[in-house]
């Protein structure tokens, strides 16, 4: 930039000593970083030549001859055939990216977007003419650390498939890119769900901020973006790394990291640059945004004057085609839902939906019909006489479909089911006799019974509070204690066996178990038993897990990779939006994202009703379950064979077994008993 070479020395002047090392240790990180993508890349490439040797070759394209070259599309399918933490193309995109823009993979015409076409990429290794191929150990070699190499570039992906998306182009002044396709906004989108500086932005303005945002890295630390006293030009979010708030006169004031954001202060304000911002770390990452798309977009958010309307007791938000309620009294937000009402399109509005689940929380029913019969009747004060007959009509027709809808979300009569009791043999099969994918479906299948009666309310009253609402959650209750129980229950097998052998044989079935709940689509279990083997009175169990096979230990791995809680539990969040429902979720991180939003926003602002808090609180991607409720999430069962994905597994003898025992597990769930028992096991080494 501009400024730097005239602004550099001042400022860093103020670092001192402190700033420099903290440089170092991030160069120092960064170097890692790269060495690790390098020997990704050449046990990639290794392992292409041992297994699939004719993808590298020399190619012809309009008469010219490029050599020892690979197709995009040919490296997607070979990524996805490795490994089964590849889970889709887009995903495999990403991670050839990671080598891409680290120089291990190159476009032979030096594009800097790897993409899953018909295009030429070369290894790093191979644009010498004299290119060694891998020895026969270092072929061994690269089979053994293969699956390592896909996992760490599994989780650098996303990160370069988003920085890839974002140096697209973009057309300003609000007009959808062609360059940034619908995908590519849906996926800066959820990326922007995760960032703090943004939580308090709406719906509506991250998405339309997605077709918008410019990605901007600089390479060196000491770099300054801007000085003191500059007109401000554009806002910027830190997407990796972290700079330093340097002050004339205070030196550094403060330090953000990553989510944190800065600049929009000067443009709010129309106001020079407040501090200067100097960069403290290797290889920073930003998201900008210039001023024309801040003032256009952002100042609904941070100043509520330009695209805000106060329409007589609701506050209105200006999108591209309609006005969004964003907050107003119960009387007023109701008229303009009613009003709003379209009833050639089978009522399909998003707002209607989200207002008959939510409304328990700012207006009981009890002042609901009232409010409703009010509208039954009204009557046009003036018109001719079909004018006056068609507007009551109408009205009547609006506040019957409204009822409706809101008699199909509040039905709480449960289907009833014939459940066949089985007498209980005193001679049950013994656990480590049953069949892991037998256990894995009856899991399942009883915690689909609990699942399937929790209603999408219980989630409203058990987030805005019992005591308020005067509603019960009792499934729900039922439900989350079943997580609790089936944790235990891993806890307790494992701590209560004697022998060595016995527990290892316990653990490759927990994680069998817990690979075929993840493939019926109950997470909830798969995670319950993956936090079972993490506590701490299994993980300490070091001579136990020294004798676990390494296939179970890498499956084990990946599993405990989807638990990554960093990025805001990122990774459970790409499997879950990839699944198709029916799915059994995580609810205990549904039940904290819920009460994150409910707790950090208010939900009546200058005594109106914030009902963009509504909203978000049912934000469809990640929680969409509980729109599709009604519809996928009560059928009758027997719900396996179609809907869950994968076939049940054939009767067995032992099938009325297995079924009583997940309905009645004998668990222990006191922490400290388990942990003495732990350390009768496997005391603690002195």
């Amino acid at each position: 930039m501009s400024q730097v070479g005239n602004s550099l020395f001042p400022v860093c002047v103020w670092l001192g000593k402190d700033f420099q090392m903290r440089c170092d240790s991030a160069s120092a990180c960064a170097q890692t970083l790269s060495e690790k993508i390098l020997h990704a890349g050449k046990i990639l490439r290794n392992a292409i030549l041992s297994k699939a040797p004719h993808m590298i070759r020399d190619r012809k394209f309009h008469l010219k001859t490029y050599r020892q070259c690979c197709v995009g599309t040919e490296l997607v399918d070979w990524l996805m055939q490795q490994s089964s933490c590849v889970h889709s193309r887009l995903q495999a995109v990403g991670m050839w990216q990671v080598l891409l823009e680290e120089g291990v993979l190159n476009h032979v015409e030096q594009e800097m977007d790897f993409q899953d076409k018909y295009l030429f990429y070369r290894f790093l290794d191979d644009e010498r003419e004299d290119a060694p191929l891998p020895s026969e150990e270092e072929k061994g070699e690269s089979q053994e650390e293969l699956q390592e190499a896909l996992l760490f570039l599994s989780q650098t992906g996303p990160d370069a498939h988003l920085r890839m998306i974002l140096r697209k182009p973009y057309v300003s002044a609000g007009a959808l890119t062609k360059a940034k396709q619908t995908d590519d906004l849906e996926i800066i989108y959820e990326e922007l769900l995760n960032i703090k500086a943004l939580s308090h932005l709406s719906t509506t303005v991250k998405r339309e901020l997605a077709g918008v945002l410019i990605f901007e890295s600089h390479a060196k630390a000491g770099t300054v973006l801007f000085n003191q006293g500059d007109e401000g030009t554009s806002w910027y979010i830190i997407l990796k790394g972290s700079v330093n708030v340097v002050i004339y006169g205070k030196g550094v004031v403060c330090t953000l990291h990553e989510g944190d954001d800065f600049g929009k202060l000067a443009l709010v304000n129309d106001a020079p640059r407040a501090a200067s911002i100097v960069l403290r770390e290797d290889n920073c990452h930003f998201l900008r945004v210039d001023k024309e798309d801040f003032n256009r977009i952002l100042r609904v958010s941070f100043r509520l004057i330009q695209l805000c309307l106060i329409s007589q007791g609701c506050v209105l938000l200006l999108g591209f085609h309609r006005y969004r309620v964003m907050s107003g009294t119960p009387e007023k937000i109701l008229e303009h839902l009613l009003k709003m009402m379209r009833l050639d399109l089978q009522f399909t509005e998003s707002a209607l939906d989200d207002f008959v689940l939510m409304h328990c929380v700012f207006v009981p029913n009890s002042q609901l019909c009232p409010l409703l019969r009010a509208h039954y009747h009204a009557q046009a004060s003036q018109g001719s006489e079909q004018e006056k007959l068609d507007y009551a009509l109408n009205n009547k027709r609006r506040v019957i479909c409204m009822i409706m809808k809101w008699a199909t979300v509040h039905d709480d009569q449960l289907q009833q089911e014939d459940v066949a009791f089985l007498q209980v043999s005193p001679n049950l099969l013994s656990f480590e006799l049953m069949s892991s994918k037998d256990v894995a479906y009856h899991l399942t299948s009883y915690d689909w019974e609990l699942f399937h009666c929790v209603h999408e309310l219980e989630l409203i009253y058990h987030t805005f509070g019992r005591q308020h609402i005067n509603k019960t959650s009792v499934n729900l209750d039922l439900f989350l204690r079943r997580f609790n129980e089936i944790q235990f229950w891993v806890i307790t097998e494992i701590c209560l066996c004697s022998q060595i052998s016995k527990r290892v044989q316990l653990l490759k079935k927990f994680i069998k178990i817990a690979a075929h709940c993840k493939d019926y689509k109950n997470l909830n279990a798969f995670f319950a038993i993956i936090m079972g083997l993490s506590n701490p009175a299994v993980s300490r169990l070091s001579q136990t897990w020294e004798k676990l096979p390494s296939k179970f230990k890498k499956c084990y791995g990946e599993f405990e990779n989807l638990m990554d809680p960093s990025r805001n539990h990122r990774s459970y969040r790409l499997i879950f939006s990839k699944l198709e429902p029916p799915v059994i979720p995580f609810m205990p991180l549904l039940i904290k994202d819920m009460t994150f939003t409910h707790e950090g926003n208010k939900t009546f602002i200058d005594n109106l009703v914030n009902f963009e808090k509504m909203k978000r609180c049912l934000y469809k991607k990640y929680f969409r379950f509980v729109h599709v409720l009604p519809h996928y999430f009560r059928p009758t069962p027997p719900i396996f064979k179609n809907e869950i994905g994968e076939d049940a597994p054939l009767p067995s003898k032992h099938h009325p077994d297995v079924w009583t025992y997940v309905r009645q597990f004998n668990v222990i769930d006191n922490q400290r008993i388990l942990t003495q028992l732990s350390h009768g096991l496997e005391p603690r080494r002195s």
